[in-house]
C-alpha cells in the first residue's frame, strides 16, 4: 500500500500547534479542527485510574459528532479528582470559543506525567488565537502532542477517492488494552457514527491491541477516528483494508520509537489452537525482557522463546510440533533447538526489524504482535520521569 509523501489532512481538516509554556520551549497543544461536524468514533484505555479526559471523553463521544481535538503534552490530568474533571471541561470550553462550535463537540486529551494539577490557566490563555494559525499540514499536530517520542509520527493514505491521515504519540507506559497511546485517524470518506465505530474496533483489534512496548497500559489511551465526508462514499471494505493497514503501520512506527529501542520485533504466531491462544502467546513473546534483551544483545538464546511460549498455561502446546524462526533463520524444530550457526542468527539479530515466527501446529489460530527491545535506555528514560 502506498503512503503519502509528505503526508496530508483530508478535505475538511486543519491543525495548528504551540508553547503554551507547559513545556520549556517545545510545542506543548495541538489543535485539530474540521470546518463540519464530523461523524466520529473512539476507544478510550481501560485503565481503572482513567484521567480527566478520558471520563469526559467517554461522554463526549456518546453522541458521535467532534468538530474538534484539543490536546495538551507534560502534563496528563489524572488523578486529579474533581478539579481535573472541571479543567478538563474548561479545556473543552476553550477550543469550543476558539473554533465557533459546543463544547460537547470537542475531544479533549492530555498526555505526560500523572498526578500534578493541569495549568488550566495557560491553555485557556494559550488557545487564543490558534484559529488563524490553522493549516493543511499535519505535522504541527503531531508535534504537539510528543512526550518521550524522539519524531512526530504522522501518515497518510488514499482509500478510493477519500484520504485517511494517521496522527499518533506514543514511546513508553504502552500496552493498550482498547486502543494506543494517543493516536487520532481522519478522514473525508463519508461513513456514520456505527460503521466508523465498528471498523475502527477491528482495526484496532489487530494493531494498536497488539502492541507492547513495556506491558504497562497508560491511564490516558485514546484512539479516535473523525470523518468529515467531503470525499463523499467510498467503498466500506477498501476503507477498511486501508485502515488498518495504517494501523498496523503507525502500530510499527510506535513500537520503533520505543523509549531507548534500537529494533522493531515482531512476533507472528500461527497454528493456535484459537486466534485467542495465538494472541497470547505472541504477547507473551513479545512482552518478555528476557526476550527483548536477546534481541537487545544479540544473544541466539533461543530458549527464551521456549520459556515465553511454555509459560502460557492456559495454551495447548504440543511441544513435538512446535517450531521457530528468527529473521528466517529456523532456531527451534519439533520443540528442541535446531542446528543452526550461532553467528549467522546473531548477525540476524543485529537487523533493525526481528521478524519471529513460531508454528505450533495444533489448530488454525494466528496473531501478530508488535515490540521492541529492551536497553539502558529505556531505565534511563524513566528512572526520572516525573522529576525531569
Amino acid at each position: 500500500m502506498q503512503f503519502d509523501s509528505p503526508p496530508v489532512l483530508p478535505r475538511g481538516f486543519r491543525c495548528a500547534s504551540r508553547n503554551v509554556g507547559l513545556k520549556p520551549e517545545a510545542r506543548d497543544l495541538t489543535l485539530f479542527v474540521a470546518d463540519v461536524d464530523c461523524a466520529a468514533a473512539a476507544v478510550f484505555t481501560r485503565n481503572q485510574f482513567p484521567g480527566a479526559p478520558i471520563t469526559l471523553g467517554r461522554e463526549t463521544m456518546r453522541a458521535g459528532r467532534l468538530r474538534a481535538v484539543v490536546v495538551n503534552s507534560k502534563v496528563s490530568n489524572v488523578a486529579t479528582g474533581a478539579a481535573g474533571l472541571e479543567n478538563a471541561r474548561r479545556m473543552a470550553a476553550a477550543a469550543a470559543t476558539e473554533v465557533g462550535t459546543t463544547p460537547d463537540r470537542i475531544l479533549v486529551s492530555s498526555t505526560g506525567v500523572i498526578g500534578v494539577p493541569l495549568p488550566i490557566e495557560k491553555i485557556e490563555s494559550g488557545i487564543r488565537g490558534m484559529a488563524a494559525e490553522l493549516q493543511g499540514d499535519p505535522m504541527p499536530g503531531a508535534l504537539g502532542i510528543m512526550t518521550t517520542d524522539t519524531h512526530p509520527k504522522v501518515q497518510s493514505a488514499k482509500a478510493g477517492a477519500a484520504t485517511i491521515t494517521w496522527v499518533a504519540k506514543g514511546a513508553g507506559m504502552i500496552e493498550p488494552n482498547m486502543a494506543t497511546m494517543l493516536v487520532y485517524i481522519f478522514t473525508d470518506a463519508a461513513f456514520d457514527p456505527p460503521a466508523l465505530d465498528a471498523m475502527l474496533r477491528r482495526a484496532v483489534d489487530v494493531s494498536f491491541n497488539m502492541l507492547s512496548v513495556d506491558t504497562d497500559t497508560s491511564t490516558s489511551d485514546t484512539c479516535a477516528i473523525l470523518a468529515s465526508g467531503h470525499g463523499g462514499v467510498v467503498d466500506a471494505a477498501q476503507f477498511e483494508r486501508v485502515l488498518t493497514a495504517g494501523c498496523i503501520r503507525m502500530a510499527e512506527t510506535i513500537a520503533r520509537d520505543g523509549e531507548g529501542a534500537d529494533h522493531l520485533i515482531r512476533v507472528a504466531v500461527r497454528g493456535a489452537a484459537s486466534r485467542d491462544q495465538a494472541r497470547a502467546i505472541a504477547k507473551s513473546v513479545v512482552n518478555s525482557p528476557l526476550v527483548k534483551t536477546m534481541v537487545a544483545g544479540a544473544d541466539p538464546n533461543v530458549g527464551r522463546l521456549l520459556m515465553a511460549i511454555g509459560k502460557c498455561f492456559e495454551v495447548t502446546i504440543a511441544r513435538e510440533r512446535t517450531d521457530a524462526w528468527i529473521n528466517g533463520h529456523q532456531v527451534v524444530a519439533r520443540g528442541v533447538r535446531a542446528s543452526f550457526e550461532d553467528d549467522m542468527v546473531r548477525a540476524a539479530l543485529g537487523a533493525e526489524v526481528i521478524d519471529i515466527e513460531i508454528a505450533l501446529g495444533v489448530g488454525d489460530g494466528a496473531a501478530t504482535a508488535f515490540g521492541c527491545d529492551l536497553t539502558q535506555g529505556y531505565i534511563d528514560e524513566n528512572a526520572a520521569y516525573y522529576s525531569s
